[in-house]
């Protein structure tokens, strides 16, 4: 009998309630396909890259860890007075992508970018545009693609 893919979900906590609705949407795409996760907290979008590395690493240091099949990194940024919020949506998303890259890693994008608040909650809420799911259908759709190249264990 075969398992589900096993996920990392990694979310941002700098606007905890955004990501909340995000990780609900992500979670109920999980429970449909019947997949395992574990959830990591980090404080925000520029720590996301840095715990999944953390997760990748981790296999090399720890015989017993089990390994992911995939990850989705979900966050929140809102643009306010100043520069930081295009350092921030720079950074992390071509940090996540340098791993994607480096480590052949089946990554769901779920970090919204947005001007304001109302924005994020369009995109965040599971009975609007449900960008949590979205993010873990294209998670698993990487690793379908990694099935389909022979490098996928399962």
């Amino acid at each position: 009998m075969t398992t589900g893919p096993h996920i990392m979900i990694v979310e941002a906590r700098f606007y905890p309630a955004i990501t909340d609705e995000l990780v609900r949407g992500a979670l109920g795409e999980l429970e449909r396909v019947g997949a395992s996760h574990e959830r990591v907290a980090v404080p925000g979008v520029f720590e996301l890259p840095g715990a999944i590395r953390y997760a990748i690493r981790a296999l090399d240091l720890v015989s017993t860890r089990k390994r992911f099949d995939g990850y989705v990194a979900l966050g929140c940024v809102i643009r306010g007075e100043t520069s930081h919020y295009d350092i921030v949506c720079t950074q992390h998303s071509r940090a996540l992508m340098d791993l994607v890259l480096t480590y052949s890693i089946a990554l769901g994008y779920g970090v919204l970018t947005c001007e304001n608040a109302d924005q994020a909650w369009e995109r965040a809420a599971v009975a609007k545009r449900n960008k949590g799911a979205e993010a873990t259908r294209a998670s698993l759709a990487m690793i379908e693609a990694k099935r389909h190249f022979g490098f996928y264990p399962r």
